[in-house]
């Protein structure tokens, strides 16, 4: 058995230690390019979700790079993700590809099901429920720590005093994890992880501007997609928060250690603009949003694919929200028909607002020290 699931934020990070963990052959999918979308494109449903013409141009790259087993996961509540697997199973079959696809629902929606899967991926492995259970803990602990970095990373990368000090920082820190097996050797590198990036040589006094991420979580997470924002950013003095992490979907009982929410505090938060779950991730951005303008972001960044329907619920909430906080909210459709340089354009005119609005709160303060706390 060979596995390849989804190229998405950690998710590949994951799966590769567990397979190691379990004995299991594990083929790494390739990184996403314009000729994986355009093989996606061409046999996929013309208004399909951009993320499934994706995923089936990938899936396509991972079968012919060895895979015979494709692992995914469903979604949950008004979300097309639903069906992405069953659709991409019927329409790989359709043009000759062989191969046996595994759709893990989370285990909190039926964990009869979600046993089942896990024997038939357990085949080719000697490792027992009870063990795979153990294994399954750390390779998520590991992806806990392997989002730490990329989440340290964007606190200072445009702070950063020496050009490519975070970068180092990063390559150190994967270095360090990698060699973690068992759980107090996870801790241990989660340790020195943060004393490394403590090491990197910052200016705290250079000008900066707190940009949130929030959005559909491939469009939001994965370079290729979305220009890689993080570094664009960076460069224009952007401190960057993020609001989902990969790892922190696979976390039982909806606790995210990485974004430091847990899924009562996001319906919480996200009141009075979502009273509800929307389906995909749509709730967990209203509440990032909310908590960013609440906070004093200066701009907020919203990636989602062209028709996605929690994402557009969610946009239009970021209406009222940009207008209650004064917050700059720039919400960017993603296609194959996305024009990296109009969205360099779009992006440019949002680093420009949010700029002149960090600019204009800066000199009130020092008009009024008292300002931002007054009713």
């Amino acid at each position: 058995m060979n596995i390849s699931v989804p190229r998405v934020g950690s998710m590949q990070y994951m799966a590769q230690d567990l397979c190691d963990r379990l004995g299991l052959g594990f083929v790494e999918t390739p990184e996403y390019t314009e000729r994986t979308v355009e093989r996606g494109v061409a046999i996929a449903p013309e208004f399909v979700c951009f993320p499934m013409k994706v995923l089936l141009g990938s899936a396509i790259e991972s079968l012919e790079a060895g895979a015979d087993t494709l692992v995914t996961v469903a979604g949950y509540g008004a979300c097309r993700f639903n069906y992405f697997a069953e659709i991409q199973r019927r329409i790989l079959e359709r043009e000759g590809y062989r191969f046996q696809i595994v759709v893990f629902d989370s285990p909190r929606d039926s964990l009869g099901d979600f046993y089942r899967n896990l024997r038939v991926v357990l085949r080719g492995s000697s490792v027992h429920f009870p063990g795979l259970v153990r294994e399954m803990s750390l390779a998520v602990r590991k992806g806990w720590a392997y989002d730490e970095i990329g989440k340290r990373a964007l606190a200072i990368r445009a702070l950063e005093a020496e050009v490519g000090a975070v970068d180092a920082a990063i390559a150190e820190c994967r270095e360090i994890l990698a060699c973690a097996r068992t759980r107090p050797q996870i801790e241990e590198a989660g340790k020195a992880i943060a004393e490394r990036f403590d090491r990197v040589p910052v200016d705290e006094e250079r000008p900066h501007i707190r940009v949130g991420i929030t959005g559909e979580i491939m469009m939001s997470l994965e370079p290729y997609f979305n220009c890689d924002i993080e570094r664009w950013l960076a460069r224009n003095g952007a401190v960057i928060e993020r609001s989902i992490y990969m790892s922190d979907l696979f976390t039982p009982r909806g606790r995210n250690p990485v974004s430091g929410r847990d899924d009562a505090e996001i319906g919480r938060v996200a009141l009075p603009y979502l009273g509800h779950e929307i389906g995909g991730h749509g709730q967990i951005n209203v509440a990032a949003a909310a908590d960013y303008a609440r906070r004093g972001f200066d701009a907020i960044l919203h990636f989602f694919p062209f028709t996605c329907l929690p994402e557009i619920i969610a946009k239009m909430v970021f209406t009222r929200l940009a207008q209650d906080f004064d917050t700059p909210i720039l919400s960017v459709s993603i296609d194959e028909q996305t024009g990296r340089a109009g969205l360099q354009t779009r992006l440019e005119a949002l680093i420009d607002l949010a700029w002149s609005r960090h600019d204009r709160i800066t000199q009130q303060k020092e008009l009024d020290p008292l300002c931002c706390t007054k009713g």
